[in-house]
């Protein structure tokens, strides 16, 4: 997969590597801000019970 990515990424060896870098920053915003507060609600993370 990250070689049919890299294939895919235009210029030359720096150009490719920041665009790259520029992709995993982009998809790590968008999982941070859109993907992760949509999903938490659903997690049963906030259920805690503590019993004696």
């Amino acid at each position: 997969m990250y070689t049919w990515i890299w294939r895919r990424l235009p210029g030359n060896t720096a150009v490719r590597s920041l665009s790259a870098l520029a992709l995993v920053l982009a998809v790590a915003v968008l999982l941070l801000f859109v993907v992760f507060p949509e999903v938490e609600p659903l997690l049963p993370f906030t259920d805690v019970t503590v019993t004696e």
